[in-house]
């Protein structure tokens, strides 16, 4: 979990009264009249459709992917999806997926089955984002009682530790490349996946287990973001988290991000329900916070 176009329709309430005055059959010209209206046909089943259409919001969602979603509406994404379809005055549809989150925009939303995806990283070139509803970062999680106090991919302690415990393919990957660790840690990794291939399917450890691999001592550290992770730490008082620096960098000085703006994503060219989302999430911006705040992710300053 990737990285707005302006609103070029009108609000998404005034959108919706309009909508409703033409749907409704009421004949505007007799109303400013005094005239009585005329008998009104029922819908046609485009129109009818139409309608139905926009009552509810179609939420892409995984079936089976905490912290961020479940069947059950357990994942906090589900939460905030659930809010943003209240404020736009709609009923919220989850279209759950059998597969992992990142195959949403290729083989749900791409394909017509549900139109938005909760929690992209702001700039994914695959979709229309709206604006950012929330920054966060990568964070180290450890045992207190270990006394580590390190908060940056910079810090020279970190060569001394034993296993970390990171998601393949992330920057916390990419980074334990960079200090020299990732050679020593892989077997390590790997044991946690029954030895499975990334390159061969798209496999991760479990974010509650990366937790549990600290807590039990079979890591001194986990290396995650923010969001995957700050259920599992919550309320835990043998844990820390600590929000990583933004100061790494590859070799060559490239940089590599630690904090990531979080959108939602529709079809390209979907702009009406763009520009009706980006509205909903300032009406809804107190209670998304909520959310997050109740999950335990720390939100990186600037967050609107």
């Amino acid at each position: 979990m990737s990285r707005s176009a302006p609103s070029v329709f009108a609000t998404a309430s005034a959108v919706a009264s309009f909508r409703a005055l033409v749907l409704s059959g009421v004949g505007a010209l007799s109303c400013a009249f005094g005239a009585a209206a005329a008998p009104q046909a029922d819908p046609s089943p485009g129109q009818a459709a139409a309608q139905a259409a926009d009552s509810v919001l179609r939420i892409c969602a995984s079936a089976n992917q905490l912290p961020y979603s479940a069947k059950d509406g357990s994942g906090f994404e589900n939460k905030i999806a659930a809010i943003v379809a209240k404020a736009m005055g709609r009923e919220p549809v989850f279209v759950f997926a059998d597969k992992p989150a990142i195959y949403l925009v290729r083989d749900w939303l791409d394909k017509n089955k549900c139109d938005v995806v909760i929690g992209l990283d702001a700039g994914d070139a695959r979709v229309l984002a709206t604006k950012p509803y929330y920054r966060a970062s990568y964070v180290f999680v450890t045992k207190k009682d270990r006394g580590l106090a390190i908060n940056s991919w910079n810090d020279p302690k970190l060569r001394s530790l034993g296993h970390i415990v990171v998601d393949f393919g992330s920057p916390s990957e990419m980074m334990l490349k960079e200090i020299g660790a990732y050679e020593n840690d892989m077997p390590y990794l790997y044991s946690l996946v029954g030895f499975k291939a990334p390159r061969n399917e798209y496999v991760q450890i479990p974010p509650e287990r990366m937790i549990g691999e600290v807590k039990s001592g079979g890591a001194d550290m986990a290396a995650a973001f923010a969001p995957d992770i700050a259920r599992y730490v919550k309320g835990d008082s043998s844990l820390r988290m600590t929000p990583v620096r933004d100061d790494a960098t590859r070799g060559g000085g490239e940089k590599l991000p630690q904090q990531y703006d979080q959108v939602m994503g529709v079809r390209i060219g979907d702009t009406q329900l763009l520009s009706e989302l980006d509205d909903a999430l300032v009406r809804a911006n107190a209670e998304i916070k909520a959310v997050l705040k109740d999950e335990g992710i720390p939100l990186v300053d600037g967050s609107k």
